[in-house]
């Protein structure tokens, strides 16, 4: 055997035996599956205090949630879709689309799952017992989960 053969023999050794030690299993690649956030963006006013326990309620459930504080919220929630009726207490984005209110997680997730061809998600107002509204005490009201249309228009998405 030459030196050349010997060489690329040594160096496809070192290649194929460096792939197998370091090589990620299935408990190492579990983690990489599993740790990966979604990044959800949510203006409110500053001193709101549900706003930041929707934010809570989401990060609980896997989302990884940036608070900005703001004077114009009324701005951000008409330059985005969001009309009087529809409006809650934060807008929030995430995955190309709007979240207005106290919105579960679990509607969330299954928007971006789902990828409807819509400005996104609303539950108008402030109803208690929805995520952040929550009062020791009082029973939660009934409330919808809306999605919302290019056109501005609304459909049931989910009822609590």
């Amino acid at each position: 055997m030459n030196n050349t053969k010997i060489l690329l023999f040594g160096a496809l050794f070192t290649v194929g035996f460096a792939a197998f030690l370091f090589w990620p299993d299935a408990e190492s690649t579990a983690y990489l599956e599993t740790s990966s956030t979604t990044e959800v963006v949510m203006y409110k006013q500053a001193t709101c205090m549900c706003c930041a326990k929707w934010a809570d309620h989401m990060a609980e459930n896997g989302f990884e949630v940036e608070q900005i504080p703001t004077d114009t919220l009324m701005e951000v929630k008409t330059q985005n879709g969001i009309s009087r009726e529809n409006a809650s207490c934060h807008t929030a984005f995430v995955g190309g689309y709007v979240v207005e209110g106290h919105v579960p997680a679990k509607e969330v997730e299954r928007l971006l799952a789902e990828k409807p061809d819509a400005i996104g998600l609303t539950v108008p107002a402030m109803p208690i017992g929805s995520p952040g509204m929550e009062v020791e005490g009082r029973e939660a009201d009934n409330y919808d989960v809306l999605l919302i249309a290019r056109d501005g228009s609304t459909s049931v998405w989910a009822s609590y």
